[in-house]
Parts: C-alpha cells; sequence; structure tokens
C-alpha cells in the first residue's frame, strides 16, 4: 500500500528523538513539507542534517505564551503529529505536584495547545486535516510506578475522541495510537534488564516489543486518506497486550 503526502504540510512534535524523529522523516520520504517541534536546539540540528528540508522550531511546548509565539507562522498544516511527553515515573505515594504538573503541562495541555492552534486553521480553510496523538498502552493497563504517566494517557485517550467529536464535522480526522514498549534508543536502555522486560514481555501475545517502525507505520496509515472513515480511534500498537 503506498502513501503519498504530496502536496501536505505537517507538523510533528517530540521530533528530536525516538517515534517522533522517525515520523518527521518518514512523512518527509512520503513528500510531506515537514516541521519538527522540539526543545532541544542539538535534536534539531542533528535532524535537519539528516533531512535538510525539515524546517525546525525550537521551543518548550510547556510554556503555552512561547508555543503560541513559536508556531503563529508555521503555515497552514494538514497532518498533525502530537507526539512531545514527559515520563516521570515515580511509586504513587511519593508523586509530587511538580513531576504531576510538569508531566499534564506537556502530555496532556500542550497536545490541547497544539491542536487548538493546527485545526483553528484547518476549520478556517475548510479542507480537512488528520491529527494523530501519540498515547500508551498505559492509558488502558495500570503500571506499577506509572500513576500519574498513566493519568496523563488516559486523559489524551479522553481528549482524542473529544476533538473527534467536535472537529469531525469540519473534516478534521483525529485519532491516537497506543503503543507498548517501543524500542527506541531510549526504550532499549530503559527495558535492557532481562527480568524486568520478561515480566512484560511475558503479557504480550506476539511475544516482543515494538520498533520504532512499527508505530511509525500506524501514524502514518491513520494521517493518510487510506483511513478516511477512521475518526476518534485510540489503536492499540501492542501485540495483544491489552488482549489480555
Amino acid at each position: 500500500m503506498q502513501i503519498s503526502f504530496e502536496g501536505k504540510r505537517a507538523l510533528v512534535t517530540g521530533a528530536g528523538k525516538g517515534i517522533g524523529r522517525a515520523t518527521a522523516l518518514a512523512l518527509a520520504r512520503c513528500g510531506a513539507e515537514v516541521t519538527a517541534v522540539t526543545r532541544t536546539q542539538a535534536d534539531l540540528d542533528s535532524l535537519t542534517q539528516e533531512c535538510s528540508s525539515i524546517t525546525p522550531v525550537c521551543v518548550d511546548l510547556a510554556d503555552w505564551k512561547a508555543t503560541e509565539t513559536a508556531l503563529q507562522n508555521v503555515g497552514p498544516i494538514h497532518l498533525l503529529v502530537n507526539n512531545a511527553a514527559r515520563v516521570n515515573l515515580q511509586p504513587f505515594l511519593e508523586v509530587t505536584p511538580d513531576q504531576f504538573d510538569q508531566s499534564f503541562n506537556v502530555n496532556v495541555k500542550a497536545v490541547l495547545h497544539v491542536s487548538q492552534i493546527v485545526a483553528r486553521g484547518m476549520k478556517a480553510r475548510g479542507s480537512g486535516g488528520s491529527v494523530v496523538n501519540v498515547s500508551s498502552q498505559a492509558s488502558q493497563c495500570a503500571l506499577r510506578n506509572h500513576a500519574v504517566y498513566c493519568a496523563t494517557k488516559g486523559a489524551l485517550d479522553m481528549l482524542t475522541k473529544v476533538m473527534a467529536l467536535e472537529l469531525g464535522p469540519h473534516q478534521i480526522r483525529v485519532n491516537s495510537v497506543n503503543p507498548t514498549v517501543v524500542m527506541s534508543e531510549r526504550g532499549r536502555l530503559t527495558w535492557s534488564d532481562p527480568e524486568k522486560a520478561k515480566v512484560m514481555m511475558d503479557r504480550i501475545p506476539l511475544g516482543r516489543f515494538a520498533e520504532v517502525e512499527d508505530v511509525v507505520n500506524s501514524i502514518l496509515f491513520l494521517l493518510s486518506d487510506k483511513s478516511n472513515m477512521t475518526n476518534g480511534v485510540t489503536l492499540p500498537v501492542d501485540g495483544g497486550f491489552l488482549t489480555c
């Protein structure tokens, strides 16, 4: 199945590393004009060295006013991938207010804000669009030491559904992908302990973790015209984890 985004403009948040970076590069390969957003300039520099057609935007999405300023001139966007996220793991009884606020500010509030900015333009142009929020299986399954992270992703899933409901009449589709553990650079480091990994992997019927490409391919499908009737879906990319 060939997917082309020729003539489309895409914005990807959290594009410096992992899923976001791979998504930005994949969109560019599929013909999209890509704007990559992240808070680390060094990551943007290496990304644009790898793909010079990508337009970099350096901003901390937790800063509402700075985000508004940084994105006000990005131009018309047809495709949006909200990938930026914070992962602060603490036992429930040790969760602190600052960690809670930092996580919700990026994982939920920034998604709402960036989506508002982009969707207002989509609505004004009247040509529709597609939004994919990068959620997690943690939105639907409790994980030890993930109280705040699970809560943010649960909130993100419901935000996705409400966005789909309200933006659908403007032909703006909104969906999420919900991966299991992903073997990004960070994922490989976090799950390098075989005993720790086995506990999680034993719950995955396919018996393996996801590769970055698995998630990217799902994002591309949901962004594309191949999923024209898909709206408000939370798509597990988890090898069957949530079936168990």
